[in-house]
């Protein structure tokens, strides 16, 4: 599932379900009814979508289709452990302000309430993305895509829950910031921690799973379309066949795209073991699961990939 080729552009919000998942499929992304269902009521409703799911399934993607297809901005707080205030909404150009509290004194400025509201203006604020999303002058509200979540601690949760209830920011120095027209938020996590209800309950919620096989098979043909058929059938009967093994991380579909492209950068038309192996690393990514599927494991799901698509014609 991902971003591709730009169809019709517009800035308005899709008017049904079916205009809401037609204007994800021109931008190549390929969503099932409740995922369209719950992103246009998210539209419509104008709330928070928050986006939970194994990593690698598409959720981020969705944020980059929306903007494309609704021709607005993206902004991107990627959450990382440690993200805090300064980096993730704004921060104050402490060299100019320096530089200004010197100008001041060589002019013989000693007002220090009129230096002090000139240090703390807007020509010395730095917007960081969340300020960035709430503070878009003209034009339409930028969708704010927040990634990954669960990698920040819970302050930065606590601090989300006035810009999610209200889209707005308070800065002491300034005051509150409220946006004009909320932005479209996406929040995504993979769930390698819990987020808290509080924050949840701010946004409408959906679990982005694993494709089946004919979603998949769509999507490498549209994003891998150099990819023979009989290849592609195999990648993701392969792919959808070791998802149902214990592995310590199951492939996504980001995955099953870069191993179809390996494929056929190395001019294969079908699977063997001795290309599987070769190739494992741009679809598992630990070394226990890549050291399985060499063994015997990987020529079995093999055998019985192509004994299932022989049966199916």
């Amino acid at each position: 599932m991902a971003q591709g080729k730009t169809g019709s552009l517009s800035t308005s919000i899709p008017s049904s379900i079916d205009e809401t998942i037609a204007l994800l499929g021109a931008e190549d992304y390929l969503a099932g009814r409740s995922l369209g269902t719950v992103i246009f009521l998210a539209l419509k409703m104008k709330r928070p979508l928050f986006l939970e799911g194994e990593a690698g399934v598409g959720k981020t993607e969705i944020a980059k289709a929306l903007a494309k297809g609704l021709d607005r901005p993206l902004i991107r707080l990627q959450c990382y452990e440690g993200l805090d205030i300064s980096s993730a909404v704004y921060e104050w150009n402490y060299p100019a302000q320096m530089l200004d509290i010197r100008l001041s004194e060589a002019s013989g400025i000693k007002d220090r309430t009129r230096i002090e509201a000139d240090l703390f203006s807007e020509r010395h604020l730095i917007r960081r993305p969340v300020l960035q999303a709430l503070g878009q002058p003209g034009g339409p509200a930028p969708v704010f895509l927040i990634d990954e979540l669960d990698r920040t601690d819970e302050a930065f949760e606590a601090f989300l829950l006035e810009v999610l209830s209200d889209f707005q920011v308070t800065i002491p120095e300034l005051g509150t910031i409220k946006a004009q027209e909320p932005p479209i938020v996406i929040i995504t996590t993979n769930r390698t921690r819990e987020i808290h209800d509080a924050l949840k309950r701010r946004c409408l919620y959906h679990w982005v799973d694993y494709p089946d096989a004919a979603r998949e098979l769509e999507i490498i043909r549209r994003k891998v379309p150099q990819c023979s058929e009989t290849l592609s059938r195999q990648v993701v009967a392969y792919v959808q066949k070791l998802r149902t093994i214990d592995l310590f991380k199951n492939p996504g579909v980001a995955e099953t795209i870069d191993w179809a492209t390996a494929l056929t950068e190395l001019d294969r038309i079908a699977l063997d073991p001795e290309t599987i192996a070769d190739t494992l690393g741009t679809l598992l990514k630990y070394q226990d699961d890549i050291a399985r599927i060499r063994g015997g494991e990987g020529e079995r799901v093999l055998s019985e990939v192509k004994a299932e698509l022989l049966a199916a014609g």
